[in-house]
């Protein structure tokens, strides 16, 4: 694992009245005896989390992770919470979850049933589903055709395991091929080492429109699966989750997460200015009415 760089941020504010609600245990205790929270972060998950043109980390799971710092920093009676900014990548999020490097992941990591194993989430703050990006040229609609083909997918997935496991099945005899990162896969479909890259749409989508030719690029309306996201926080710590969860909530009952998401869905973003003009889905709203961290992707299906 490549060493990380850490860039700190420092979270200021006015003077806080009130001691912590809270019984300060766990990551909360660790938090306030530190005085620093540390996020875990993405540099290519456009535009949930990645590092734009000025080598700064933003995006749409970091303003709500910045969200629940404030939360939590305000829980604590703290006049100001130092911020990591730990980069963290698909294979090694949860690693660095479980051994306390970092304490919320704040990137596009798919809540399910497997993971809840390790680690726990906060309320589900955006739906998508596992799709296929190829160029136009290659014809690719599903993944039947891929028979034969070179598929890439990132390293730590689900995505890459549901595809490994649908090659099986199907008998497509694919080569599959794991990327380090996001960015890695779709230049390997760029420059033709790959047919098509398996990831969550709305990833796809934010790749192709920042790449250097953006109608050169599909995406199959194939649905493979369903893929909530929710930021990641260490498992059996229900003081530190209950503030996660109360600071999300909140987020979702002021309205305040319309305001986030037009901001990055369908609005220009940076580096490059791109809309990705992708409107709220009925999943998402769903979610938002009744906040659930459900790892059963039958939760978020809509009638």
């Amino acid at each position: 694992m490549k060493l990380a760089k850490l860039f700190v941020a420092f979270v200021g504010a006015g003077l806080l009245s009130g001691a912590a609600m809270a019984q300060e245990s766990g990551t909360l205790k660790k938090i306030k005896d530190s005085g620093t929270i540390t996020l875990g972060v993405r540099d290519s998950s456009i535009p949930f989390s990645y590092l734009d043109d000025k080598q700064s980390y933003q995006g749409y799971s970091i303003d709500l992770c910045m969200k629940i710092v404030s939360a939590v920093q305000k829980q604590l009676g703290l006049t100001a919470l130092n911020v990591k900014m730990n980069p963290v990548t698909s294979a090694t999020r949860i690693p660095l979850m479980a051994n306390g490097t970092i304490d919320l992941e704040c990137g596009s990591t798919t809540n399910n049933l497997e993971r809840q194993k390790q680690v726990a989430f906060a309320p589900t703050t955006f739906v998508t589903a596992n799709r296929l990006l190829a160029k136009k040229s290659a014809s690719i609609k599903s993944l039947n055709d891929m028979k034969g083909k070179t598929l890439v997918s990132t390293a730590g997935t689900s995505n890459l395991k549901q595809v490994t496991t649908l090659n099986g099945e199907r008998n497509l005899g694919m080569n599959i091929m794991a990327a380090k990162d996001h960015a890695e896969a779709f230049l390997m479909v760029e420059t033709g080492r790959a047919v098509a890259f398996a990831m969550d749409d709305i990833l796809l989508a934010s790749l192709a429109a920042s790449s250097k030719n953006p109608t050169d690029y599909s995406i199959t309306e194939e649905a493979l699966s369903v893929e909530p996201y929710g930021i990641m926080l260490r498992r059996e710590d229900p003081e530190f989750k209950k503030a996660v969860d109360t600071a999300i909530a909140n987020v979702f009952k002021s309205g305040e997460i319309n305001r986030i998401y037009n901001k990055w869905f369908l609005s220009p973003i940076p580096p490059k200015n791109v809309n990705l003009n992708v409107p709220m889905s009925a999943q998402l709203k769903a979610a938002i009415a009744k906040p659930t961290d459900s790892g059963d992707p039958v939760a978020y299906t809509t009638k």
